[in-house]
């Protein structure tokens, strides 16, 4: 039977949040049969996000033992459902999952009234990535793009459309576009770097900080234009001494930790310049200040994305040939545990600079046999037959 990553509670029992570490345990499913317009994906890669490590600390909401983990993957489409309308649209192609659902193209948010749904490890949503096979409607893939590995599609879904409405729709196309100075916070995430990525493409200049010397420089490599050690006394200064010459300060700031910010984005930050917040890793709350008032700054908070902006930023990636960073690439079977545990380690302690990414769909052969159904009760029989390599 196909295999699938799960959390296990402790002594049967759910903990208390923020002081539990629930362990990983591999389970058989049965292999799903794709129904009405979905796709049957055999999946290959699939990336970790900081929203696994929260859930195995029972610090997000919706935390469940029933629902294999993952938002990220990437895999082959190997059977089709009764009623997708092009079948032979599908059939074999590389494709890449949408990470969320119930939100279309609305600017403001999801539209579904029982709100946003994401892949993996919650009640709300009851398929994830950490598995060998999974069915989603086909309306909710994108083609992967043909110049990425397995691994660097697997690490694009969910820091990808995150980081593009980050970007693009809440700093502003003018913010965030050629001869503007855009500030990344916390360099090394996969967000970020990201958002690294699609601002050096649309010519803007970019400077980072971090806490890490080689981060700073990794991201002076990636097309940073350079960066501080938030760490050190009177950063801010330092950071706009390095601004093109006749530029005086930012005018977007993309930020993942919250704390601070607002405060820093006053001496840092053009009058009306924006800070775009997709993350509060710091806390669960920061002060707005008065001078962020008498300055005219926007505080936009920003999360995932819509079905059009995923769609978008794909192109986007494909257009520019965009890679993702990944950090490692653990090549495992599921049954490896340790090894994936290795991974969340990994990010529990912050070593990572870019994705973490499990490869787990290579090697061996399959024969796959699906019947699939019309109406008219005539039987369609799809033989696939493929080699994966090792």
């Amino acid at each position: 039977m196909p295999k699938a990553i799960f959390l296990e509670p402790i002594d049967g029992k759910p903990g208390k949040p923020g002081q539990v570490y629930y362990p990983l345990v591999q389970r058989p499913v049965p292999q799903p049969t794709p129904q009405g317009r979905e796709l049957l994906i055999k999946l290959t890669a699939a990336s970790l996000n900081h929203r696994d490590l929260f859930l195995r600390q029972h610090l997000y909401p919706g935390v469940t033992f029933d629902v294999p983990l993952g938002a990220d993957g990437v895999g082959t489409v190997v059977a089709v459902g009764p009623d997708v309308p092009n079948p032979q649209q599908w059939q074999g192609k590389r494709v890449i999952l949408n990470p969320g659902t119930g939100w279309k193209d609305d600017p403001d948010g999801p539209e579904d009234p029982t709100g946003y749904k994401i892949l993996g490890g919650t009640k709300v949503y009851h398929k994830g990535t950490l598995q060998e096979f999974v069915t989603i409607d086909e309306s909710e893939v994108e083609e992967a793009p043909a110049h990425l590995s397995d691994a660097e599609a697997a690490a694009l879904p969910l820091t990808g459309l995150t980081g593009w409405r980050a970007l693009i729709n809440k700093a502003g196309e003018k913010n965030s576009g050629k001869g503007a100075a855009v500030l990344i916070t916390g360099i090394g995430g996969g967000v970020a770097l990201m958002v690294l990525r699609f601002a050096v493409a649309r010519g803007a200049d970019v400077f980072v900080t971090s806490s890490s010397e080689e981060k700073i420089q990794k991201a002076i490599e990636l097309g940073a234009k350079g960066g501080v050690n938030y760490k050190e006394e009177g950063w801010e200064k330092k950071l706009l001494g390095l601004l093109p010459a006749g530029k005086k300060s930012f005018d977007a700031i993309i930020d993942g930790a919250g704390g601070d910010i607002v405060e820093k984005g006053t001496k840092l930050l053009k009058a009306g310049g924006v800070i775009s917040v997709y993350g509060m890793t710091v806390a669960p709350k920061m002060p707005f200040l008065m001078q962020a008032v008498l300055k005219n700054i926007d505080v936009r908070g920003s999360t995932m994305g819509s079905r059009k902006e995923f769609k978008d930023m794909v192109e986007f990636v494909k257009k520019h040939q965009i890679r993702p960073v990944v950090s490692r690439v653990l090549q495992a079977d599921l049954d490896d545990i340790a090894s994936i545990d290795g991974l969340f380690e990994d990010m529990k302690a912050g070593r990572q600079f870019g994705k973490l990414v499990i490869e787990f769909g290579k090697g061996g052969e399959m024969l796959f046999l699906y019947a699939l159904c019309d109406v008219h009760s005539f039987c369609l029989f799809l033989f696939s037959y493929w080699t994966l390599g090792a």
